[in-house]
């Protein structure tokens, strides 16, 4: 187990995306600090000596002691809006304003109150910081699939409910991630590597479930170069669609679809995950829709 003095280094490194993440989830500066406080108390507490990536596990667990948090409000709600409305008047101190950023984010954080807490947290996670639906099941006590779909709704939710300024920040979110995806497809067509490498993130992940892989995919490719290399060859029968709201694509027999692929895109515009469903239990709850 490595020292106490290294750890902290460590969780230090990592506190302002953790307070960032607890802030986005729970709409109060001081709960983000009490999340990341017990986050920093648990670490404290347990052997990472085999952890790979220590920012996805605090990251995991500062998301499950939000979502515990956000759930045990209920009455809360308004005291909560209140506290943020109060905040946003007396105004932050540096570090805060940066997890403000601008009057959108500000509006998007009062319109997140309005979703049911496991609709937030993935929401959050997935779209706001790209963490994998694969990472967000386990801390909504979920499946891949259901990450996804709670994410979905709360997007659906979230343009009905946000004012102007707040839809259209996520519909250039959307229009970004679609020209991210079909970049991505153009360079697998035409096996152009360095381009797919400039695309996926170093880290990508590629993951199949059972289904897709008895069709040939592979369960688990993890790295840029791995991942372009699979892509070569399968891209042609792809079709562009929708996947729960989100740009994807699609392979599609006679208009059916088999496989629905999933990405995860980060804030500077690379491919942190794919995810290939085949389960035909699954597919119908995506809400796919192939784009003409």
């Amino acid at each position: 187990m490595a020292d106490a003095d290294s750890l902290a280094r460590e969780f230090e490194a990592h506190r302002d995306h953790l307070r960032g993440v607890a802030y986005r989830v729970l709409g109060s500066m001081s709960d983000a600090d009490d999340a990341v406080q017990e986050a920093w108390l648990r670490l404290s507490r347990t052997d990472v000596s085999d952890v790979v990536n220590l920012r996805a596990w605090l990251t995991t667990v500062t998301s499950r002691v939000a979502l515990n948090m956000l759930e045990s409000r209920g009455a809360r709600r308004e005291d909560v809006r209140g506290e943020f409305l109060e905040e946003t008047a007396t105004g932050f101190g540096p570090e805060d304003e940066a997890l403000l950023g601008d009057e959108v984010s500000a509006a998007l954080q009062v319109v997140l109150d309005e979703l049911e807490p496991r609709e937030r947290l993935a929401f959050v996670l997935h779209d706001l910081f790209a963490v994998p639906f694969d990472d967000i099941a386990p801390v909504v006590d979920g499946t891949s699939s259901s990450a996804r779909q709670l994410a979905s709704r709360a997007r659906r939710r979230l343009h009905g409910l946000s004012p102007g300024p707040v839809a259209a920040s996520l519909t250039a979110r959307a229009d970004q991630h679609r020209a991210v995806v079909e970049a991505f497809f153009a360079a697998a067509r035409s096996a152009e590597f360095a381009e797919l490498l400039r695309i996926l993130d170093p880290d990508v992940v590629m993951r199949a479930d059972a289904v897709a892989a008895r069709m040939g995919a592979d369960s688990s490719v993890t790295g840029a170069d791995a991942v372009a290399q699979w892509i070569n060859g399968r891209a042609a029968g792809a079709v562009a669609a929708t996947v729960g709201g989100e740009p994807g694509a699609v392979w599609a027999v006679q208009g059916k679809v088999r496989v629905a692929f999933g990405f995860t895109v980060s804030e500077d515009g690379r491919i942190t995950a794919i995810d290939l469903i085949g389960d035909p239990d699954v597919l119908p709850g995506l809400e796919i829709e192939l784009v003409r």
